[in-house]
């Protein structure tokens, strides 16, 4: 049966660094899907924050989104499947964490919060001068982000923790997988750690959506670029990992292909094409 299904990763994967769309990828996107092939949206993103240029594609019907923890369906806005955290895993995270000088996101049925600190000033945690405008876009700013997420600790999609150095990063990390029950922790960037429920990552959004469309992981190809990639990839039939990549993306990957600034994505997609689907 081949590839029927491509599924994307978008930050820093089929976008490019300034957070946008090339023409390019956009016509191997358009293209794959004139063959008959079912793309999907694989982010790390909540649904509200996935950019407005993707969703306008037509033929782009559904996104796995916050590291697999919520599928939708994109026009319609129906939410296929969702794993919120348990009430006692937010209570432990957040009392492990209460000492440290971290910020928080919070995300709940596809809406992203961040703490107003962070969003006022994301660089001071950790960001990247580039992020600055998607972040404080794309998050509803609460004051009180402890308290926010301790009362609404039954709801919660994901939760993310954001890290002002890699070694608190690190250490936190292996903290919370001693200590914490019933969460999947992954990172897509240096400063975040992305924590849901322990059935989720982009790998079990993709193996639900591709039950719910009558295909399995041989007819699956993906593009990643980063450590919350990397099951995605391995579990793909075809994995393409661009080449700005961390280490433990590319070694999951089947394939490399070119950076996102030099339209890794369509150079992939046009390989799939070429050998027919037949992979």
């Amino acid at each position: 049966m081949g590839i029927q299904c491509i599924a994307l990763d978008l930050d820093r994967t089929t976008l490019n660094g300034e957070g946008k769309l090339s023409q390019e990828n956009r016509e191997a996107i358009q293209d794959a899907i004139r063959h008959g092939i079912e793309v999907v949206v694989a982010s790390g993103r909540a649904l509200c924050s996935l950019p407005k240029e993707i969703l306008e594609i037509p033929g782009i019907r559904y996104a796995i989104t916050s590291n697999g923890a919520a599928v939708y369906e994109i026009h319609s806005g129906k939410c296929l499947c969702q794993y919120k955290m348990t009430e006692n895993s937010v209570k432990q995270i957040m009392e492990l964490t209460e000492a440290l000088p971290v910020a928080y996101e919070a995300f709940i049925d596809g809406t992203a919060y961040g703490q107003e600190a962070y969003i006022q000033d994301p660089v001071r945690f950790g960001a990247t001068q580039k992020a600055i405008s998607y972040i404080q876009t794309t998050r509803r700013p609460v004051k009180d982000m402890k308290a926010f997420i301790f009362d609404h600790r039954q709801v919660l999609d994901s939760m993310d923790i954001v890290t002002p150095s890699q070694e608190l990063k690190e250490k936190l990390w292996i903290t919370l997988e001693k200590n914490v029950e019933d969460v999947y922790i992954t990172s897509s960037i240096r400063q975040l750690l992305e924590i849901s429920y322990k059935k989720s990552g982009k790998h079990m959004g993709a193996a639900f959506l591709l039950e719910y469309l009558g295909m399995n992981r041989e007819n699956l190809a993906a593009f990643g670029d980063g450590d919350n990639d990397a099951e995605l990839l391995r579990y793909a039939k075809l994995g393409f990992a661009v080449e700005n990549g961390t280490e433990a993306c590319k070694h999951a990957a089947d394939e490399l292909v070119p950076s996102h600034d030099a339209d890794g994505v369509a150079r992939g997609i046009e390989r799939i094409l070429q050998k027919g689907k037949e992979i």
